[in-house]
């Protein structure tokens, strides 16, 4: 055998390889909180609309006043996340059909803001929360745009603007404090505690009365689950939480990246070969010239 075919054959074993690749060596492992993980439970059924805890967070994280929502200029009452608030009360009506829906960054297990920001201003840390931090960030608001919860927001109205969305009070858990929310709040409708326990504690509620919850405890497998939880009494479409499918953001964008990846096996194979043809036949027509 010359040396052209040698080449030839090799070419083509080599383009063989290529397309073996096992489709488990880009899997894309399922996340786990972290075993110092600790979140919040939010229970619909409890909650009266005060608001006290939006009020505790604006205070505790020297947030300004934000006076576009329902007092139009008069007061703060804000009816949405936006880059003077990181934590609302909103409400749901519907007929005869009523709830109350606490929004705030869902500290996810597998978060999307993590896995779309390229240079690290946004991690998973301590406790598993997600933080921020302002000297990485490029101000691209990738993670505005992957959020599912769509929870970061952009400083648009200043001139060195930043991500603004709950850390969970990481400052006031450095002191051994509870976030501010949970520790206003009159009917203890949004507790803290260590991860595991909130939900068994959601499970137990679920149990002990069946009739008066969804039964389901909204972040527990969501989106790859979540650190914040969520119970209530309507359906948490109709509360603002839509999404229901238990693959996370990041997984699903990485396995679509895999797929496309291994997607080039095909090409790169008959690429190979049609290059060890190309090459034969000019090995070829420089020994007949």
């Amino acid at each position: 055998m010359n040396t052209d075919r040698r080449s030839f054959f090799k070419s083509i074993a080599a383009a063989a390889a290529v397309t073996a690749i096992p489709t488990a060596a880009i899997a894309r492992a399922k996340k786990t909180a972290p075993p110092d993980a600790v979140g919040l439970l939010y229970d619909a059924t409890l909650c009266i609309g005060c608001k006290a805890c939006v009020v505790a967070c604006k205070d505790a994280n020297n947030m300004p006043p934000d006076t576009s929502g329902y007092g139009r200029g008069l007061y703060d009452a804000p009816d949405s996340l936006n880059q003077y608030t990181k934590n609302v009360i909103q409400l749901y009506k519907d007929g005869g059909e009523t709830s109350y829906a606490k929004k705030q960054c869902m500290h996810c297990i597998d978060p999307a803001c993590v896995g779309a920001c390229m240079l690290g201003a946004l991690q998973k840390g301590k406790f598993g929360v997600v933080s921020y931090d302002v000297s990485k960030c490029v101000g691209c608001r990738y993670c505005e745009t992957v959020c599912p919860f769509n929870v970061p927001k952009f400083e648009w109205a200043k001139t060195a603007p930043k991500i603004v969305k709950c850390e969970l009070c990481k400052h006031r858990l450095a002191d051994g404090k509870e976030p501010a929310c949970t520790e206003v709040c009159p009917r203890k409708a949004v507790i803290f505690g260590r991860y595991t326990d909130l939900l068994d504690e959601a499970h137990r509620r679920l149990k002990a009365s069946p009739n008066k919850y969804v039964q389901k405890v909204y972040g527990e497998h969501e989106l790859g689950g979540t650190q914040v939880l969520y119970l209530s009494h309507v359906d948490f479409e109709k509360i603002g939480f839509r999404f229901q499918q238990p693959e996370s953001v990041p997984h699903l964008q990485q396995s679509v990246t895999h797929g496309v990846y291994k997607g080039f096996a095909g090409p790169v194979a008959l690429y190979a070969l049609l290059g060890a043809v190309v090459f034969r036949n000019r090995g070829k027509s420089e020994k007949e010239s």
